[in-house]
């Protein structure tokens, strides 16, 4: 398992939307994606700042579904 990388709100958003989530809207500084699965919606909040703290980053990533190794692979 790799590190987890350093990266901004919006290189998340770019490395997720490679996941298959979509921007839905804009509230403030956060932006907000969706993923429609069969019978559910995965929905994720991404604060659009320079640079994410870890621990909003690892949350981030966990309730994508995605593993550290394979966020890093769509950055």
């Amino acid at each position: 398992m790799g590190g987890l990388p350093v990266v901004s709100g919006r290189e998340a958003v770019r490395a997720l939307a490679k996941a298959g989530f979509t921007e839905v809207r804009r509230k403030g500084s956060h932006i907000i994606l969706q993923k429609i699965l069969p019978g559910t919606t995965n929905t994720l909040i991404v604060p659009d700042h320079k640079e994410l703290a870890n621990g909003t980053l690892r949350a981030i990533i966990r309730k994508s579904g995605l593993s550290v190794d394979e966020f890093s692979a769509f950055l």
